[in-house]
């Protein structure tokens, strides 16, 4: 069992303070076995600070002034995931061309950031997860303008998926299972 914290679009200092007290504490007490970030950092800083919870594995997003990889590829259980920021995607977070660049990358699952908006779809047979903003940062066009974040746990073929926002310091939160049949993702709401 692998369990992993998603999270994305801090944008620390510019946009936010600091990641939200709730927020540590959600990843604390899920503790992680990964953190996973979708990029939107734009400070060290704040990767330091994920670090110090969890091994972070992260992607640099397009208001990033640190170094890191565009795209990253993992295979946790029997899942293979791509990391993308989401950047260059017009209209944001549009799923035919995210599932176009999954497919380039090979990979069932795909977790992407950059619309400030979580989301967790099933489309055309590729998983699609978005954090949305960690600190519920304005999204320059628009987000949530909740903090949210994914925790998810992997065994083997099953990946259980909980997708949380906060809102004036109540939790709400929508979870998901999902199954890898023949080589196929489904998914089922809890």
């Amino acid at each position: 069992m692998v369990k992993i914290a998603v999270l994305g679009d801090m944008h620390i200092p510019n946009r936010a303070n600091k990641i939200p007290d709730e927020v540590i504490a959600a990843i604390e007490n899920f503790q992680p076995d990964m953190i996973i970030c979708t990029g939107d950092f734009v400070e060290r800083k704040v990767l330091n600070l994920l670090m110090e919870i969890a091994p972070v594995k992260y992607v640099v997003g397009n208001m990033d002034y640190i170094d890191g990889p565009h795209k990253l590829k993992l295979r946790i259980g029997e899942f293979t995931i791509g990391v993308i920021h989401g950047h260059g995607i017009y209209p944001r977070g549009d799923p035919e061309q995210l599932c176009e660049i999954a497919r380039e990358m090979n990979v069932k699952v795909l977790i992407s950031g950059h619309t400030h908006i979580p989301f967790v779809k099933l489309h055309k047979g590729i998983l699609l997860l978005n954090p949305g903003s960690a600190t519920g940062a304005w999204g320059g066009w628009g987000g949530s303008l909740k903090p949210s974040m994914i925790c998810m746990t992997i065994e083997g073929t099953h990946m259980y998926v909980k997708m949380i926002e906060i809102e004036y310091g109540k939790f709400t939160e929508k979870s998901f299972r999902v199954d890898k049949v023949n080589g196929e993702i489904k998914i089922i709401q809890d």
